[in-house]
């Protein structure tokens, strides 16, 4: 058994909130400046190195790489022979936000009623996921999330008889009624399979797989190298002015399902992407 007092997760969750706000990971860095170097349309380029210029300044001057710092989604695969000490885990991650936000200036966007709309004016609380995994480590990830590509997803539960004619038909659907809306190049990701919510949770998931990590399963694999070419033959390209670069990556995840049903979630997030990873 191994003890980790959570006022570590509260510093580990402060730092990474500012990180990910402030700094693109170094995949997504990559691939913007692949697609600047292959885009064609001399619009679209133009867009792609303004979009870096705009990351070099927000590091160079430390101010959010994205006015919309999002909703803190913060995933926990915690080893089962950890133990907590110090207080309770959960309080310890929401303040790891309200610090993390407070100390890095970033916008505080979260209102406490989805009704009553009123700001609790420290973006807590944060979502919270937590997997129980073998070991003695607790791996944190940090995914900010902006909701102008957040209310871009969608959720399609499909008969079994669609197959993966429905499941690309459901993905492009998603892509095209999003437009410009989701701030392109987007990152797009989908969960097939389980249940109304485990898809939705698949595809939130696998926004934070790097975007040149492909899936291990080939069928996947292949799908995902489909919809990528298709949704960049869409034409709705950089800041959804034309060319082609849509999206710089398509990523799957699958999950056993029900005889009778099919589910598909579609999570669109913009060409920031921003997830931080750490395990302490």
């Amino acid at each position: 058994m191994r003890t980790i007092a959570v006022n570590l997760v509260t510093q580990s969750i402060k730092e990474m909130c500012i990180e990910a706000n402030h700094f693109l990971s170094e995949d997504m860095r990559e691939a913007l400046q692949a697609a600047a170097e292959q885009e064609k349309a001399p619009l679209g380029k133009q867009i792609l190195e303004q979009l870096q210029e705009n990351l070099q300044i927000a590091g160079e001057d430390m101010i959010p790489i994205c006015q919309d710092t999002g909703m803190a989604v913060i995933f926990l695969e915690i080893g089962q022979a950890v133990h907590f000490e110090g207080g309770a885990l959960e309080d310890a991650i929401n303040e790891g936000v309200r610090q993390g936000y407070k100390d890095g200036y970033l916008r505080k966007s979260v209102v406490r009623d989805p009704l009553e709309r009123e700001n609790t004016k420290d973006n807590t609380p944060a979502i919270i996921h937590y997997d129980i995994v073998p070991g003695d480590q607790v791996k944190i990830t940090v995914a900010p999330k902006g909701f102008g590509s957040e209310n871009m997803s969608r959720v399609f539960m499909l008969k079994p008889a669609d197959g993966i004619e429905g499941v690309k038909n459901a993905v492009l659907t998603a892509v095209k009624d999003a437009g410009p809306n989701a701030c392109p190049p987007m990152v797009v990701g989908v969960g097939i399979g389980g249940t109304f919510e485990k898809c939705a949770l698949m595809a939130k998931q696998a926004l934070t797989r790097p975007v040149k990590e492909r899936s291990k399963i080939p069928y996947v694999r292949e799908l995902e190298e489909e919809l990528l070419a298709k949704i960049n033959r869409s034409g709705i390209g950089p800041g959804g002015l034309g060319g082609s670069t849509t999206a710089l990556a398509v990523n799957i995840n699958t999950y056993p399902t029900h005889i009778a049903g099919l589910p598909v979630a579609v999570n669109i997030c913009c060409h920031v992407n921003r997830h931080a990873v750490r395990t302490i």
